[in-house]
């Protein structure tokens, strides 16, 4: 799927010219690169939240850092969202996303927990997965500390935070300890195997390339077998019954559009209520280009949705 400038929203096209000249596709070494340059902003808020860091300890007694972004002027009864930081299961920190933090808690008083988790340049599957449900717990448990509703727990992400959070609500669904009201996964990169839309696909931010090296560092020895969980690759799962309601957005150029689609039209067949749309033009990432009217309108509806779900989906905690 060759995408030409032509096939690209106007807004988005400048942008996108520039992001293939400075980066075609990711490379191990590139990611190494990358983490070491983003990783001198752990620990520094670039919002106007409160900002805490919690640590907790791994079974095998590494830590994990969570980050706790929260109102200036705490609130009582608010949804508490666990956030899955996106950048190819390889990638990233929480710190990186913060302007999405800032905008969600200052319009709807919600408290964010974000996992710091293990990245598969480091350790691959399952140990991001791990330590999201690890956060999630930690969610769960300090409710009370943040004035958070603990019927209104969501699970919420990006690309591979978009993957992380469907594995997570698969997981939690299954072991049965912890209720989630409901779920946003936008562009979630979620199958590991070849779609219409990712197959020979040279779109800006993220292409077939860098899509097969992100599976093949996350998935391990797994890759390639046909050993792979749907905890692992979410498209993979058989039965989406019971996951909570979803919110999502995607662009048609984008190498996840088509096990997007077809994900969100498997959980409406399974009964699950969806909040989505399609976004012609756009490549992957394409909210984050923030001058954009396509931008604009895709964050818009993420937290236009996110408010009427707040007054629709409630889940209470197993006892």
């Amino acid at each position: 799927m060759h995408i030409t400038n032509e096939m690209i929203d106007p807004e988005l096209r400048q942008a996108g010219k520039v992001i293939r000249k400075v980066t075609s596709s990711l490379t191990p070494n590139k990611i190494r690169l990358i983490n070491k340059a983003t990783d001198v902003l752990r620990g520094v808020n670039r919002t106007n939240l409160n900002y805490e860091q919690h640590y907790i300890t791994r079974p095998d007694g590494t830590k994990l850092r969570i980050c706790v972004y929260s109102p200036q002027v705490p609130q009582e009864n608010v949804p508490g969202i666990l956030w899955i930081h996106g950048g190819g299961y390889a990638l990233e920190l929480p710190e990186l996303e913060a302007n999405a933090f800032a905008q969600l808690a200052n319009e709807t008083g919600a408290v964010i927990v974000s996992p710091d988790y293990c990245r598969s340049i480091d350790s691959p599957y399952p140990a991001a997965l791990e330590d999201c449900y690890a956060a999630l717990k930690w969610l769960r448990n300090h409710t009370d500390d943040y004035g958070i509703r603990s019927d209104q727990l969501v699970v919420a992400g990006g690309s591979a935070g978009g993957g992380l959070t469907t594995a997570l609500n698969l997981y939690a669904r299954d072991k049965g300890e912890i209720a989630i009201a409901f779920q946003i996964a936008f562009y979630p990169m979620l199958d590991d195997r070849p779609t219409a839309t990712s197959l020979n696909n040279d779109a800006p931010i993220w292409n077939t390339k860098s899509n097969e090296i992100s599976w093949q560092l996350y998935l391990g020895d797994l890759y390639g077998t046909h050993a792979i969980p749907a905890y692992a690759a979410p498209a993979r799962a058989e039965d989406l019954t019971g996951l909570p309601p979803m919110i999502s957005f995607v662009g048609d150029l984008d190498p996840f559009y088509s096990e997007t689609v077809t994900f969100i039209d498997r959980l409406a067949a399974s009964g699950v209520p969806t909040y989505f749309k399609t976004y012609s033009g756009a490549y992957h990432a394409f909210n984050l280009i923030g001058s954009a009217e396509i931008a604009q309108d895709a964050n818009r509806f993420l937290l236009d949705n996110f408010k009427f779900c707040m007054t629709q989906y409630f889940a209470e905690q197993p006892k």
